[in-house]
């Protein structure tokens, strides 16, 4: 049992899973963050564009019946099935915010990060006769025997 915790407790302070945690955590209070502003500053402009009805509140009435519902939760305590499309524009609009803040998020962040240069390959010495490669240090080709002129 104590090597069981001992493994445990490796695998739990490990730094990527630490992060991962850290991820969850931000991830949650920027979805708060992405629905407030969806809900609280775009659904009003789009409801001005429907003529001032709430989006989230457009639905299909399933059953047919005498009676017309103005609002999803009438319908629901009269037990009429409901086809809730604007909950759907709702979520859709949603995931196209949330995924479109990640993407400049993470285009900002690679921006910021400076990407190292990387050296130039070091040039080999060729052998004057065969063109294989040789050590910068020989006087000799290892391949042809052909006598090579020092390097400057």
């Amino acid at each position: 049992m104590k090597k069981f915790l001992e493994e445990f407790k490796a695998f739990a302070v490990k730094g990527n899973m630490i992060d991962l945690a850290v991820g969850v955590i931000v991830g949650g209070a920027f979805g708060k963050i992405v629905s407030s502003l969806v809900n609280d500053i775009f659904m009003p402009v789009l409801s001005l564009l429907t003529g001032g009805q709430n989006v989230s509140n457009l639905f299909i009435q399933l059953k047919a019946t005498d009676t017309v519902y103005t609002s999803i939760e009438a319908a629901k305590e009269a037990g009429v099935a409901t086809l809730n499309y604007g909950m759907f524009i709702q979520t859709v609009i949603d995931f196209l915010i949330i995924a479109l803040s990640i993407f400049l998020f993470v285009k900002g962040i690679s921006k910021l990060q400076k990407k190292k240069e990387e050296a130039p390959a070091p040039v080999v010495r060729k052998c004057d006769y065969c063109l294989e490669p040789v050590a910068d240090e020989a006087t000799r080709c290892p391949h042809c025997t052909s006598e090579l002129k020092p390097k400057a």
